[in-house]
C-alpha cells in the first residue's frame, strides 16, 4: 500500500479527485488539518463520485499530529526539489506528501529532509502541476515499481 499524505489542502475538487486515485488504486489517503473545505462539501464528494466507500482516510489535527502517529520512509514532492520523481525507489507502505495548491509543504519541512524531496520535471516559467495530476504521477510511479501489486492487469474488451 502507497501512503498519500494532503497537508492543509484547499480546493475539495483537487482532494476529490485524489481520493477517487486512492480508491481506485488501494492507496491511503491521509488529509492533514486546516483545510480549505468541510469533509462533506459537495464538490469533493461530487469529485470523488461513488468511490468514497472504496477509500481507507485518516484525518489529522495538523502536521504534528500526522508525524506523531506515523513513520516509515516519506517523500517530499516540491517544484524546490533537485532530485527527479522517477529516480527514487518507492517502497511498500510508503508516504508520499504534497503541500497546498497555492504555497506547497512548509519551507521548514522541506529543508529538514532535503534529501527527500522530489520533483517532476518541467518546462522553465512553469510554476507547478495540479494537485490531483501531481498525486497521480507519484501513485503510479510506485506502484508501477512494484508491478501494480493487488490491481487488475487488463481489461476485457467486449464480445462481438
Amino acid at each position: 500500500m502507497i501512503n498519500i499524505v494532503l497537508v492543509e489542502p484547499r480546493i475539495p475538487q483537487n482532494a476529490g479527485n485524489i481520493a477517487r486515485t486512492c480508491a481506485a488504486t488501494g492507496c491511503r489517503l491521509h488529509l492533514v488539518e486546516p483545510m480549505g473545505f468541510a469533509v462533506d462539501d459537495k464538490k469533493l464528494k461530487r469529485a470523488g463520485l461513488d468511490y468514497w466507500h472504496l477509500l481507507d482516510i485518516t484525518y489529522y489535527r495538523d502536521l504534528n499530529d500526522f508525524f506523531l502517529k506515523n513513520s516509515g520512509e516519506m517523500f517530499f514532492f516540491t517544484t524546490k526539489a533537485q532530485r527527479r520523481y522517477c529516480d527514487a525507489r518507492f517502497p511498500e507502505g510508503c508516504y508520499l506528501l504534497f503541500g497546498q495548491e497555492d504555497r506547497g509543504l512548509p519551507e521548514q519541512l522541506l529543508r529538514e529532509h532535503r534529501e527527500r524531496c522530489l520533483r517532476f520535471p518541467m518546462r522553465e516559467g512553469a510554476r507547478s502541476l495540479n494537485l490531483s495530476n501531481s498525486v497521480a504521477i507519484a501513485v503510479y510511479e510506485a506502484l508501477r515499481q512494484q508491478d501494480f501489486a493487488g490491481l487488475l492487469a487488463a481489461g476485457r474488451f467486449p464480445a462481438g
